[in-house]
């Protein structure tokens, strides 16, 4: 039988991790009885760094599973899309309706559906151990937590994968992507700029594809998850190469000198970078893509990596969205690939009532979501790889090649 808690006798998950996917997992498990706690290292609300994601059907069936409150629309809808040139000419459009959220919207959304008891910042996770179908998770205060089942959910430099597969760490794709996010009120203080980009722009998911770079540009909700014009933002993505080495970890040295792994969060950037981000947009982007560069004022960046472990279920322990799996984000897919780990588990957990059940129902799961890890890692490395070799120097006209984020 699972283990019966003190305070009640559901089966308990603890979930490492409070991004999306781990709040993901929180709200699905919750909704089918079961007791969640979720442990956050950082000391307050994770970093954003995703900055816009595309709203996926995945995202929307864990928010209708869990019955979690949201605004009403879950984001902003853009109609066509659009490709500049470097001379800010359209040379290319198509009708392609779909609708774009933000971080903070998706994560702010769960958070507030849950219990305040449910959710523990600056819990750093140590360790953990099994006997039988038992495990306790230890973390640095002190703290231990037992459990029916430990679900890493901590992202790409996941704790419990590093202790799972030691061996199997995110492999560095050759690209980065710089990320910003300009504030619809802030661009209309720009002498003009707001009405500038909102007649060229307009409500369109916009591109423009260079040799060995890709811009894409697209509104998503207000720091308030508004989704009134005037209160939104803009969200943009520059991806461009940079060799592995001093260049990388220049790239990634926030302003205090301290130089990171995988990525810098907003505020981190040195003025330095900052200015030489906006130098190189001057020079390679098409002007109202640099001018929304210029005026965003918290650029941030993230190397684009790829990883995919073999194995997802470790007896009562398992591995969640971007601790397993990471999709370049050319697939519009890392926030869905969560949704869709964490509402197939639930799922697969509905009906079991046994010890037995659950490790079942966690053999099912992992077969399901191993496969659609693979599917979605594949085809973003395939994406990636035909934006970032190009035509012939000097051929690119603008357009970015079909299917492309």
């Amino acid at each position: 039988m699972p283990l019966l808690h003190p305070a009640t006798s559901r089966p308990r998950a603890v979930i490492i991790g409070g991004s999306l996917g781990g709040l993901f997992a929180a709200v699905s498990l919750r909704a089918i009885g079961w007791d969640v706690r979720v442990f956050e290292r950082s000391a307050g609300v994770p970093d954003s760094r995703g900055g816009g994601i595309v709203l996926q059907p995945e995202v929307e069936a864990v928010f209708d599973f869990a019955r979690v409150p949201h605004a009403v629309p879950l984001g902003v809808a853009s109609r066509e899309r659009i490709y500049l040139d470097r001379q800010d000419q359209i040379v290319s459009r198509a009708m392609m309706p779909q609708v774009q959220t933000s971080w903070n919207t998706l994560h702010g959304s769960m958070r507030r559906a849950l219990p305040h008891d449910v959710l523990h910042a600056g819990e750093r996770l140590l360790g953990f151990e099994q006997q039988g179908a038992r495990v306790t998770a230890h973390f640095a205060g002190g703290r231990s937590e037992d459990a029916d089942l430990l679900i890493g959910a901590d992202g790409a430099r996941s704790t419990v994968r590093q202790q799972l597969l030691p061996h199997i760490a995110p492999h560095y794709a050759g690209y980065v992507a710089w990320r910003g996010l300009a504030a619809e009120r802030g661009l209309a203080a720009e002498r003009g700029l707001a009405a500038d980009l909102q007649a060229k722009l307009s409500d369109s998911f916009a591109f423009q594809q260079g040799e060995d770079h890709m811009l894409l540009e697209y509104l998503v909700p207000g720091d308030n998850e508004s989704t009134l014009a005037g209160q939104r933002r803009r969200n943009w993505v520059w991806y461009r190469k940079i060799a592995a080495g001093a260049r990388l970890t220049q790239a990634l040295t926030d302003r205090d000198g301290v130089a990171h792994a995988f990525s810098l969060p907003p505020g981190a950037m040195p003025d330095a970078a900052i200015a030489a981000l906006r130098h190189d947009a001057a020079q390679h982007l098409a002007p109202s893509f640099a001018r929304l560069v210029k005026a965003t004022p918290e650029p941030f960046v993230q190397a684009i990596l790829d990883l995919q472990v073999p194995q997802m279920v470790f007896g009562r322990v398992l591995l969640l969205g971007d601790a397993a799996s990471v999709p370049r984000p050319h697939t519009a897919g890392g926030a869905a690939k969560a949704a869709a780990n964490a509402l197939s588990l639930a799922r697969s957990l509905r009906s079991a009532d046994t010890g037995m059940a659950i490790d079942a129902a966690l053999a099912r799961w992992q077969g399901q979501a191993l496969r659609h890890g693979r599917q979605m890692s594949e085809w973003g490395i395939a994406l990636g790889e035909r934006i970032m070799d190009m035509a012939p120097h000097g051929a690119s006209d603008g357009r970015p090649r079909e299917g492309m984020f």
